[in-house]
């Protein structure tokens, strides 16, 4: 009889009739949980090699099962595994299929464990193994930013506040601002991996078993860093999942904004900069558009991910202990969030190296908008003048500038010198956006050399883990 025939489930021995077919079809979560196949079948291995290690199960038929499942792994990978609905999910698809491959051993290796336990130990080696990925991701983002930093440390644009120009910065200092935002980031998943790195395998159903099963070294062959230490919080904890739906919102938050600027900074009003075609599409009516269809998905694609961790939130808030049938919506919100955030990496992890700057446009904004206000501020306390006086002074100078369509810098020391007689033609140092930048000369400051320096500690911090 094959697997598609079998008129009772695993588990049927208790029940009189048939599944509904709706029903089946309703409880059945095997279209999307195949995906944990390897790290179904990984787990598996090791609970059977654990089995014979203490005498559940004999050498040889550890090796039966353990040659049987290494065998369904390689038809899964090659794409012949015949997947079941009425076989609900991966786990009970993969141990049928044992069962059908070598006989009444393959009954055996549901021994001292739980479906409970099994698929809280596949999502956490699932996860593992993809969070590792996302990192890599990251940081191939993160060393992107540094080289398009490092290479327009001394590149002048203006700094907004409010969307308003505010004070000159440099292209490289406002590219450290997104990496630094990343960075906290991958912290985060690196946290989030440390506190998902145990093994809920040997919980069982939600109490723990009677055989004497060794906890201990299945964690050790799955490279977990120890068991779990409730068997009730084991089969039934989703915060490692919510964690990382909750570093990925995050994630794609910062995303999201530096896509904003992206979006802002290609259009032609700002012209700061070009974005590689392969990165853009164009118009089906207009011929000379270049839409940045890339930053603008990865913007839209924020809001689903944002979603899924509510979803997550939601689904766990009204759980009682221990496992719940609701925990099988864990894992398609979970999925996609995975998807999702790796695609996005990846695709800005091959944008950025390739963004080029229009520092001409760059520099002929920072012009506008009498960015260095504050400096001939600054300036006029550092000859004694009062802050709030200081800031008067100014303001009215910015007031004659917008009558006169000038900048600070375009005006004569005559025309200075009517708002407040002190200034001396020195003021015109602090005056250039060259000055204003280079005078924030400090750790976290914008002057490139400043920019050069933060690069350069970035990629300590990068290769230190």
């Amino acid at each position: 009889m094959s697997r598609d025939e079998q008129p009772l489930k695993p588990w049927g021995g208790r029940f009189s009739e048939a599944t509904d077919a709706f029903v089946e079809r309703f409880t059945a979560s095997v279209g999307f949980d195949q995906r944990l196949y390897h790290h179904d079948i990984s787990g598996s291995i090791a609970h059977a090699t654990m089995l014979a290690r203490v005498g559940v199960l004999t050498e040889t038929e550890c090796r039966e099962i353990v040659d049987g499942l290494e065998a369904i792994r390689g038809d899964i990978e090659a794409g012949t595994f015949n997947w079941s609905v009425s076989l609900e999910d991966v786990h009970m698809n993969v141990e049928a299929a044992l069962t059908e491959r070598i006989g009444p051993t393959g009954k055996k290796l549901h021994t001292g464990r739980s479906r409970n336990d099994q698929v809280a130990t596949d999502i956490r080696l699932y996860l593992r193994d993809e969070i590792d990925t996302v990192d890599a991701e990251l940081t191939r983002l993160l060393t992107g930013l540094l080289d398009l930093a490092e290479r327009e440390a001394g590149t002048i644009m203006p700094g907004f506040t409010h969307l308003q120009t505010a004070q000159p910065v440099t292209f490289g200092h406002h590219l450290l601002a997104w990496f630094e935002m990343l960075q906290r980031d991958a912290g985060r998943l690196a946290d989030c991996r440390k506190r998902l790195n145990q093994s809920p395998l040997g919980a069982a159903a939600l109490a723990g078993t009677t055989y004497p099963i060794d906890r201990a070294y299945t964690a050790e062959l799955l490279g977990f860093t120890a068991p779990t230490e409730n068997s009730l919080d084991s089969v039934s904890d989703r915060d490692f999942g919510v964690e990382f739906c909750a570093f990925a919102a995050l994630l794609m938050t910062h995303l999201s904004r530096a896509s904003e600027e992206l979006v802002l900074w290609a259009s032609a009003q700002f012209d700061f900069i070009a974005l590689p075609d392969r990165f853009c599409t164009g118009s089906s009516i207009m011929p000379q558009k270049k839409n940045p269809d890339v930053p603008e998905l990865v913007r839209g694609k924020t809001g689903r991910v944002n979603g899924h961790l509510v979803s997550l939130l939601t689904l766990m808030k009204s759980q009682p202990l221990a496992y719940n049938k609701d925990n099988q919506e864990d894992k398609e919100p979970l999925f996609d969030t995975i998807d999702t955030v790796k695609d996005c990496l990846r695709a800005f992890a091959d944008m950025v190296p390739a963004i080029e700057a229009n520092r001409e446009a760059m520099y002929a904004a920072a012009k506008r908008g009498f960015a260095t206000a504050t400096d001939l501020a600054d300036y006029l306390v550092g000859r004694g003048i009062p802050f709030r006086d200081a800031h008067d002074i100014v303001g009215k100078s910015v007031a004659y500038g917008i009558d006169q369509g000038r900048d600070l810098a375009e005006m004569t020391l005559q025309e200075l010198q009517q708002f407040c007689a002190i200034i001396e033609a020195d003021v015109f140092d602090v005056l250039t956006l060259e000055g204003s930048v280079a005078a924030r000369n400090h750790i976290g400051g914008t002057a490139p050399s400043q920019v050069r320096e933060a690069v350069g500690r970035a990629r300590r911090r990068i290769a230190a883990g």
